[in-house]
């Protein structure tokens, strides 16, 4: 019987990190929203480092939370450096693209709990009176997090964020 529970397992550990193995190597989470104002308004809040603690779902995981500006005032070269507890972690951005009141390009790093190197991307594409905002994280998946996805889904986990900071930066940006 123990015999059989031990082969039992194995076969399931087994068949979990072969799984693991032929998920993807990178992995993309985006989500989108419509946000009644011009894209010149909602640009220069995404734009700008010092304005992420209006509208950031991350910026409330910890009030103490350390963080370093740098770079440019605002645009590409503009830096922004937390360091947290252990649910906001540590990390470093960088906006390496800027398009006025069309497109965003970041670098984000993260050096706690987990190390990644990602890239976000923001673009904005006028509707009428609105501005269709979208927000893509995109990066390589090393084989740890391929074996956390087999259990819990990466575009759930921060997809979640992502919905909550386009419904923060809309309710920010459509005030008059």
């Amino acid at each position: 019987m123990l015999k059989t529970v031990a082969v039992i397992a194995a076969v399931l550990i087994a068949g979990v990190l072969i799984f693991a193995m032929m998920t993807p190597d990178t992995f993309s989470v985006q989500r989108s929203a419509t946000i009644k104002a011009p894209p010149e308004k909602i640009f220069a809040v995404l734009n700008d480092f010092h304005r992420w603690t209006d509208w950031s779902p991350w910026e409330k995981l910890d009030p103490a939370m350390k963080r370093t500006l740098g770079g440019a005032a605002n645009g590409k070269g503009a830096t922004y450096a937390w360091e947290g507890n252990s649910k906001a972690g540590q990390g470093r951005m960088e906006i390496i693209e800027s398009v006025p009141a069309r497109k965003i390009g970041i670098q984000l790093d993260f050096i706690k709990p987990f190390e990644g190197h990602n890239t976000t991307e923001f673009t904005l594409t006028p509707q009428g009176d609105s501005t269709q905002v979208n927000w893509v994280m995109r990066g390589p998946t090393p084989f740890i997090s391929k074996l956390m996805q087999v259990f819990v889904s990466l575009d759930t986990m921060i997809g979640k964020d992502f919905d909550e900071g386009l419904a923060n930066l809309k309710a920010l940006t459509e005030k008059r």
